[in-house]
């Protein structure tokens, strides 16, 4: 008997993955897929909730697309932030980057985003100024765990001259020059938190004058969840145990008016905040990474 070929059901293909603008999607398919890991996407939740304010955003809120469903995110403002790319997806926000000549000061995000969407970058790329591969992502969502200083309150217009200097050395201390260096966008970024109520710090009368003790910012605030960043304690006043008491006030602040998760990141080689925050009661949720330029 003849034999006849077999015929066998061939797979269609997966459909193309590409990048389009936030404008060609719905803003609340947007916020949905960063809540699948809100604290990852903290970075860019506040620029994602805005996009119903700004439409502009719209062309600095990248999306990976395929067919038709949202895989992954990245923001191209002042600093990239991937958040969740794909497989592929690093290599097309890159090639993107550079067709658009877009200037950033940072990549910061997620590691595995960052440091992905980063080994499409580098070749051709200006030299980092810093890599700092290793940040721990820490949340707390219970109460502190550790007493909250009572002295520890929401900085007020009077405090900004004491302020400001104080988050310039937390800032130079931190980084290795003053913010101050380029221009006056820091001094109102300063402002800006303080009269938004994002500014919390011990201010006290001491025999040096009236100084900041201790500081913090919720720096991001989106998707129910607070990013703290800028802690500093001043080192006059280093292991007294301020930096503990004083987190715990900025957590209870923050749960209470603001929102139920606090969260930060920080690098892994500062063990000392690493062991302060524990103590608070964060934990350990995921790893951020930062480029700096």
């Amino acid at each position: 008997m003849p034999s006849w070929p077999r015929h066998t059901r061939s797979t269609p293909p997966a459909p193309a993955l590409e990048v389009q603008d936030a404008r060609s999607l719905r803003a609340t398919d947007i916020r949905a897929f960063c809540l699948q890991a809100p604290v990852e996407a903290a970075l860019l939740g506040e620029h994602v909730e805005a996009l119903g304010r700004y439409a502009f955003y719209g062309d600095q809120l990248w999306c990976l697309v395929s067919g038709g469903r949202l895989e992954g995110l990245c923001w191209t403002g002042g600093n990239v932030v991937p958040y969740r790319l794909p497989p592929g997806g690093a290599e097309l926000i890159a090639e993107r980057l550079r067709s658009r000549r877009r200037r950033y000061s940072s990549i910061v995000g997620p590691a595995q985003d960052v440091l992905g969407l980063w080994s499409h970058l580098e070749q051709g790329a200006p030299a980092p100024r810093e890599v700092r591969a290793d940040q721990p992502s820490l949340t707390i969502t219970g109460t502190p765990l550790v007493e909250p200083n009572p002295l520890v309150r929401l900085s007020d217009r009077a405090d900004l001259d004491v302020l400001l200097r104080a988050c310039v050395a937390m800032f130079t201390e931190e980084v290795g020059y003053s913010p101050l260096d380029s221009g006056s966008g820091y001094e109102r970024r300063v402002r800006a938190l303080v009269e938004s109520g994002r500014s919390l710090s011990w201010v006290a009368d001491t025999d040096h004058g009236r100084e900041v003790i201790f500081k913090a910012e919720l720096g991001t605030v989106a998707l129910g969840v607070t990013q703290v960043q800028g802690v500093w304690v001043n080192p006059r006043y280093r292991g007294r145990g301020y930096a503990a008491a004083g987190m715990a006030a900025v957590v209870a602040y923050a749960q209470q008016h603001v929102a139920p998760v606090v969260s930060l990141y920080v690098n892994a080689y500062n063990t000392a905040a690493l062991a302060v925050y524990r103590k608070v009661g964060f934990h350990q949720v995921g790893t951020f990474a930062t480029i700096l330029f």
